[in-house]
């Protein structure tokens, strides 16, 4: 695969942790439901994720994986337009972890900012295991194992991103110095044609001498262009415009989610661990009774209380699902008292639920037929082992160990 294809592909995955809720929603799931749609897309179940904070509660797993599963077809994402498998069934992740576990020093997993932030957080768990050190690595691997372009990811896993571009950086380093690469790197520029080539050299000069950035963009996108250049040349070149060798494994690209923060019932982040969630196709009676009891500001403690929907949970999930004249609505009533706060939560309660009975109606036939998710996650584990497959061949090849 090329750098240039690399750019349309996407893989993303979650932890099974059962049920989704609208936290899950809003924050990953609704983003995936409009990736699909723009690029090549790979989503995965990150089970052995799961054991690197929890390997001895492993009971649940399955089950969590098919009703997270089920989550993610109902909410929208659509196995004929994106790829759905199982992390644990290609073991082909795992031998990329080791492979490239021997060439990542133990220092660039110790600083990556979650490994002491969840160590302090999740202290009533065993974390002083080597999968738990070593997890920012599988997460490295499941990213280049499809040689992604492109990872949506939050804020605060950035940092994941960046190790997984500063591994292949450096596995491109050592391996990508192919015997001859410069000689034919050169040769491959004469195959661009004249005109072509005469401005790749200029190009890379520009970048490679004065560091112009611009320059580096517009020799890429010359690249993308020259149908002419085997997949190995085009490879070569994008490596020889950055000082580097062959680009076996491409850097990925953080795809940051534009993510609603969704308020739980008691008005901080929507989360199981708070027990404050409503759940993906939530009954409509179990919806309205969490939101009519939803914390509000807590300056109306009377109806004729003005309040303030700044400091208002409930004024969130208006700015997720209302349109501007119900926010308007919303804000002045609440600011003049003007309205109660029932009254507010009334046009949320139905938004909310609309949206649910629609994943309700796609759960159903899944929830009836569990064979059928089974199939699905079968077919895109054998479409991702392709993928899988070619990268690890290439990456043996370039190590030295295919034994061909």
């Amino acid at each position: 695969m090329s750098s240039n294809e690399s750019s349309h592909r996407v893989l993303s995955g979650m932890r099974p942790t059962g049920r989704l809720h609208l936290g899950h929603f809003h924050g990953v799931v609704k983003n995936w439901v409009q990736l699909q749609h723009e690029y090549e897309c790979f989503f995965f179940v990150a089970d052995w994720h799961a054991l690197t904070t929890n390997y001895e509660h492993t009971q649940d797993i399955e089950q969590n994986t098919f009703d997270m599963v089920v989550d993610w077809l109902a909410a929208g994402v659509n196995p004929g337009a994106a790829t759905l498998f199982v992390q644990s069934w290609l073991p082909e992740h795992a031998e990329l972890h080791v492979l490239l576990s021997m060439i990542t020093p133990v220092s660039w997993l110790e600083r990556v900012p979650s490994y002491k932030d969840q160590q302090a957080r999740l202290n009533d768990r065993d974390l002083a295991t080597f999968g738990f050190l070593g997890y920012p690595l599988l997460q490295s691997a499941d990213i280049l194992m499809y040689r992604a372009g492109n990872v949506p990811v939050g804020a605060d896993q950035v940092a994941h991103v960046e190790l997984t571009r500063e591994i292949a950086r450096r596995f491109n380093h050592i391996y990508g110095r192919e015997p001859g690469f410069e000689e034919q790197a050169i040769a491959a520029i004469g195959k661009m044609g004249k005109k072509a080539g005469r401005l790749y050299k200029e190009l890379r000069r520009g970048y490679v001498e004065q560091g112009d950035s611009e320059a580096l963009e517009r020799a890429r996108a010359l690249l993308g262009e020259q149908a002419n250049l085997s997949i190995g040349d085009r490879e070569r070149l994008f490596g020889y415009l950055e000082g580097s060798g062959r680009i076996i494994l491409p850097e990925p690209q953080a795809l940051l989610n534009d993510a609603a923060k969704v308020p739980g019932m008691d008005g901080e982040k929507m989360s199981k661990s708070y027990q404050n969630t409503i759940s993906l196709r939530e009954a409509a009676d179990s919806v309205d009774k969490k939101i009519r009891t939803m914390k509000t500001d807590p300056a109306r403690a009377r109806r004729k209380d003005p309040g303030n929907p700044a400091n208002c949970p409930v004024f969130a999930l208006h700015e997720i699902y209302s349109d501007d004249k119900t926010r308007a609505w919303a804000t002045e009533g609440c600011i003049s008292a003007g309205i109660g706060c029932i009254d507010c939560k009334k046009p949320l309660i139905d938004a909310i639920n609309a949206e649910q009975e629609t994943m309700r109606e796609r759960a159903q036939q899944f929830e009836n037929d569990p064979d059928l998710v089974h199939s699905i996650l079968a077919e895109g584990s054998e479409t991702a082992r392709d993928v899988a497959r070619e990268t690890l061949e290439d990456v043996r090849a370039a190590i030295g160990i295919s034994h061909r």
